[in-house]
């Protein structure tokens, strides 16, 4: 509390000066100006589908060395382009270019990459309608056009 604004009356004068800081926070600000969504590719929905644009791998951080299998997706909702990893061995071999992806967040520190994958903030978990998981297994084939 300021120094000599603590008395009797001064309710009026606490809150409005309460209001004014609020502003100085940042998450506070983030927040009402809306920064965090306008910057989201999905704009803060939990999946996205997305047209595959070309199959990459990203190479892992240290200290971990491996070629990590991902897709770039263009999104159907914004136009934004964003990297997507394919979890599990051969998942890569389901995936081509003009497919259509569901992807959803992978997981890591609140909306920002995950683990050893520089840059990748999602993960496919269907192709053309199909589970990815179902895929894997054998139990379904993806649909021919």
């Amino acid at each position: 509390m300021a120094k000599g604004s603590g008395g009797l009356f001064a309710a009026r004068k606490l809150r409005r000066s309460r209001k004014k800081l609020r502003w100085k926070y940042a998450p506070f600000k983030r927040r009402m100006l809306g920064l965090d969504y306008k910057a989201d590719p999905l704009k803060g929905a939990p999946q996205a589908r997305g047209i595959v644009l070309e199959k990459i791998g990203v190479e892992c951080r240290q200290p971990n060395s491996a070629v990590r299998k991902c897709v770039r997706v263009q999104l159907i909702k914004t136009g934004k382009v964003v990297t997507a990893f394919l979890p599990r061995d051969g998942a890569a071999n389901f995936v081509d270019e003009h497919d259509e992806v569901h992807i959803e967040g992978i997981g890591g520190a609140e909306g920002k990459a995950y683990g050893d994958l520089p840059g990748t903030r999602y993960r496919v978990y269907k192709i053309n309608g199909v589970s990815l998981s179902a895929l894997l297994s054998g139990k379904k084939e993806k649909p021919r056009r």
